[in-house]
């Protein structure tokens, strides 16, 4: 597997020893989430929009409209994806900290049209709910029209990854040490009133594995 790039921008400069260079680091933190912050300037101003994504290969692939007019001026844009997994409480407050998972990805958006638009938007769609593309009714021309997705190349990312105890086990300050972890779990279906099927099976093993309802 390649290593990612080390420019300016993303080369480790503190705590190094908590960078990943293979790129396998980064699709596994794509992989493991489904919203991601997406860093821009708009008129002058900053601007960090929450959004969705999906990703292949080579690029991620995020809902633009929010801001798609600063979005197709050509400038760079930096989308960060984090995940805490949790708290590194330590003997003294200055060591504490948190385990967790990121990625920073720069690149210049470019706006989709077409089948690189439709399969674009495949692609998300089956990153946060695997098995809905074919399930659901697919968008029209008219919802086609008003939805913008953005594809980012991964071509310039940078991944950090804090995992483990407090780093402070040479300090006598005799309390308790360690990590309080954090996880995230899908919880059972809550079914709209006006459906009339059952759960489908790609939607209940989001919460109960391969095993079923």
């Amino acid at each position: 597997m390649s290593e990612l790039s080390a420019t300016s921008r993303t080369r480790h400069r503190r705590l190094r020893e908590q960078g990943r260079t293979d790129r396998e680091d980064l699709f596994a933190v794509l992989r493991a989430g489904f919203v991601c912050h997406l860093g821009i300037v708009v008129d002058g101003d900053p601007m960090v929009v929450p959004t969705v994504y999906g990703f292949d290969s080579g690029h991620i692939y995020v809902h633009g409209s929010v801001a798609s007019r600063s979005l197709t001026s050509g400038a760079t844009a930096c989308v960060t994806i984090t995940h805490v997994d949790g708290l590194v409480l330590a003997r003294s407050v200055f060591e504490h900290g948190v385990n967790y998972r990121s990625a920073m990805i720069y690149g210049v958006p470019r706006v989709l049209d077409g089948e690189d638009k439709l399969t674009a938007l495949q692609c998300l769609t089956e990153h946060v709910a695997p098995g809905q593309w074919d399930y659901a009714r697919r968008p029209n021309r008219k919802e086609l029209a008003a939805t913008t997705i953005l594809a980012i190349p991964l071509e310039e990312a940078s991944v950090k990854v804090r995992q483990g105890p407090p780093d402070d086990a040479d300090d006598p300050h005799d309390v308790w040490a360690g990590v309080l972890p954090l996880s995230t779990s899908w919880r059972e279906p809550v079914t709209d009133p006006r459906a009339t099927r059952p759960v489908p099976d790609h939607v209940a093993r989001r919460t109960y594995g391969d095993q079923g309802v």
